[in-house]
């Protein structure tokens, strides 16, 4: 019988189902533990084993954490099995610029004998769910991941993400994996210990996915800028607005893994990215980002059809949130240029970059005007100083 013939060239499309599971809770650890338990599923009629991290900041500013996590985990015995201790890690950037970190995280996976449907419970900053998400990405191909942010900026953006990473070479994010993770539990008790700076920094994020998605949220945000500043109810309105909008890119905008050419969610973060290492990150992200955008808003009213009148809402949004930031690295724009390249490798193929035509309206564009990038970069320094003289 002739053998079966094949045709030389076989390219098969397909797709695979994932579930984004994003959750709301004032107390995931007391009054609403139910929610937490509820992602937690039994395999086979087994009791999963569950390993839980701490960004090492919020376990200091929580004292009553880990004993928190451990009642949780005596009065649900029958649900699951702690694997191993409570393990702390540093917290911010430097727990991403040291890639052993990594190394010790998957030596406590495997001593804990943590399998793929086994859980690590992740409670902390943007930068703790990056590393531990990789580790978790990595061991397995891949251990089941429950985020639990801790910043207005993971709950509000990177905790809803599906990326995970650690920075090197210099570069932000240069190692990493695109993962969704099996839960996400914005937890409001655990913003209530963040500094007003760190608070008040997640909003940037905020601001970007509104001026790229729903004009009415901008609005809102430009309207309530001083009350979210100030801690105000319209701070976790606006925390879940924004990870609304973040969810719903990635799960109905057809690019969850950016295969494509162009990154809309990174508008502003070109200069903010290259900002961070160029000030060997003293600048917070969300402050970066907040100058990011300052900056391609002013370049968007100059070089596309962003009005002037909209591109000073947006710097009186970013001054009314404690956000309208200066520094002396705007000052070396032939270096922050090279953020333009390092953007472009990260993504691959041509330079693409988010512009705004107008409030909701982005565009995509190919090529920057340098000097009026430059003249954008000296007027968004003005109009800092010019807000500082106000006030």
């Amino acid at each position: 019988m002739p053998a079966p013939q094949h045709p030389p060239k076989t390219d098969v499309p397909f797709s695979v189902n994932f579930t984004h599971r994003v959750r709301f809770t004032d107390d995931a650890l007391g009054k609403d533990s139910s929610v937490l338990l509820d992602l937690l599923e039994n395999s086979e009629g087994r009791p999963p084993r569950v390993q839980f991290w701490i960004d090492e900041a919020v376990a200091s500013a929580n004292p009553d954490l880990k004993q928190r996590i451990q009642n949780f985990a005596s009065q649900n015995l029958s649900q699951f099995q702690m694997a191993g201790n409570i393990q702390l890690v540093e917290g911010g950037e430097a727990v991403k610029n040291d890639i052993h970190v990594i190394e010790r995280m998957l030596k406590c996976f495997n001593h804990a004998n943590l399998d793929r449907r086994s859980y690590v419970v992740v409670i902390g900053g943007g930068a703790v769910l990056d590393a531990v998400g990789f580790a978790a990405a990595i061991a397995h191909r891949g251990i089941r991941l429950i985020r639990i942010p801790t910043t207005t900026l993971a709950q509000g953006d990177s905790g809803i993400g599906v990326k995970n990473s650690i920075n090197l070479f210099q570069k932000k994010n240069w190692v990493g994996t695109f993962a969704v993770p099996w839960g996400v539990v914005n937890d409001r008790r655990l913003l209530e210990t963040l500094s007003d700076r760190d608070f008040r920094c997640g909003f940037s994020e905020a601001v970007k996915v509104s001026l790229l998605k729903d004009p009415e949220f901008f609005a809102r945000l430009h309207t309530d800028a001083t009350a979210i500043a100030d801690r105000g109810e319209q701070a976790w309105a606006a925390i879940k607005d924004s990870a609304y909008w973040h969810l719903k890119h990635i799960t109905e905008g057809g690019d969850a893994f950016e295969m494509l050419e162009a990154r809309p969610l990174d508008y502003g973060h070109w200069s903010a990215h290259k900002l961070e290492a160029m000030t060997n990150f003293e600048l917070r992200h969300g402050e970066a980002v907040a100058i990011g955008v300052a900056v391609d808003t002013v370049y968007s009213s100059m070089a596309h059809g962003l009005s002037t009148a909209e591109a000073d809402q947006v710097i009186e949004c970013l001054d009314g949130l404690g956000l309208l930031l200066d520094h002396p690295a705007l000052s070396r724009t032939e270096e922050l240029f090279g953020g333009l390249e390092e953007f472009r490798q990260h993504l691959g193929g041509r330079l693409t970059l988010t512009m705004l035509d107008g409030i909701g309206a982005p565009i995509d564009v190919h090529s920057v005007d340098q000097p009026l990038m430059k003249s954008a970069i000296d007027q968004v320094v003005a109009m800092v100083q010019q807000a500082a003289d106000r006030r």
